[in-house]
C-alpha cells in the first residue's frame, strides 16, 4: 500500500474558497476510485464559511443571513475559517476496515496531536471529535470536529482543528448540533498563538501512521482515563 501523500494548500496565507476545494475533493475522489492516484490528504485553511452536513436542523443555523453551504458529509453545521486547520483525507478503505474504524483513526490522530502540543484532551462517548474536560476555564468544550463521507469505498471531507480561530463565528450557530457544551481553540487553551502550520507539522506523522491501517493503542476517553488507557483497536474496531 502506497504512503499517504499530504498536500498543503494555502496554510498561513490567504484562505481557500470552500466550494473550490470541495470540487477538488470530488475530482480527487473520482481519480482515487478509478485507481488513477494514490491516497492523498489536503491540509488547508478556508475563507470564512458555514457548512451544513446532512443532519443539520433549522434551529442550528445562523439567523443573521450568513451564507451556509449545504454539503454531502455526515454531521451537523460547523464553521471553517482562518486559523483553523482543515484536513481532507481522500483514501481507499481496505476491505477489512469499517467506516467507524476510519473515523476513530482520524479522531485518534487529532487527539495525539493536541496532546503532543500540551493540551489534555480525549473522546466523549456519544460525541465525535476532540474534547477538553470542564475546568476552571469553562465547561466541557470541543476543540476539533469530524465530518466524513464514504462513497465507493473512498473517503471525502474529514477533520478540523481550531488553532487560532476568531471564536465569535461559532456564536452564530449551534456548532455540531451541540447546545450544552462550548467550543475552544489551541491558542485559548495554551495562552499563546498556535498557528495552523505548527499544528499541521504535528498532525502529519500521526495521520500517516494511523492511516497505514495497523492496530494502535487508543488514547483514553475523558472522564474514564483508567478504563480506557491501554485499549488496543484492531483493523475493524467498533464505535463505543
Amino acid at each position: 500500500m502506497s504512503a499517504l501523500e499530504i498536500r498543503r494548500i494555502g496554510l498561513g496565507t490567504d484562505g481557500t474558497d470552500y466550494e473550490e476545494m470541495w470540487a477538488l475533493q470530488r475530482e480527487l475522489h473520482a481519480d482515487r476510485v478509478a485507481g488513477l492516484v494514490g491516497d492523498v490528504a489536503l491540509f488547508l485553511e478556508h475563507t470564512p464559511v458555514f457548512t451544513a452536513g446532512t443532519r443539520t436542523e433549522g434551529w442550528e443555523r445562523p439567523t443573521d443571513g450568513s451564507r451556509v453551504v449545504d454539503i454531502d458529509r455526515g454531521g451537523n453545521i460547523t464553521f471553517h475559517g482562518p486559523g483553523q486547520l482543515v484536513g481532507y483525507p481522500i483514501v481507499a478503505l481496505p476491505e477489512h476496515v469499517l467506516v467507524v474504524d476510519y473515523v476513530r483513526r482520524v479522531e485518534e490522530a487529532m487527539i495525539r496531536t493536541v496532546r503532543e502540543l500540551g493540551v489534555v484532551c480525549g473522546r466523549v462517548q456519544g460525541r465525535s471529535g476532540v474534547w477538553i474536560a470542564a475546568d476552571d476555564r469553562g465547561p466541557e468544550r470541543k476543540l476539533g470536529q469530524l465530518g466524513i463521507r464514504v462513497a465507493r469505498g473512498v473517503t471525502m471531507h474529514g477533520l478540523a482543528l481550531n488553532c487560532d480561530v476568531d471564536m465569535s463565528w461559532f456564536a452564530k450557530i449551534v456548532p455540531c448540533g451541540i447546545a450544552d457544551a462550548g467550543v475552544t481553540s489551541l491558542s485559548l487553551e495554551l495562552d499563546r498563538r498556535v498557528s495552523t502550520l505548527e499544528v499541521a507539522d504535528a498532525l502529519e506523522p500521526h495521520l500517516r501512521e494511523l492511516l497505514a491501517w495497523e492496530p494502535y493503542a487508543a488514547s483514553p476517553d475523558l472522564g474514564d482515563v483508567a478504563a480506557a488507557d491501554g485499549v488496543t483497536y484492531g483493523l475493524a474496531a467498533h464505535l463505543v
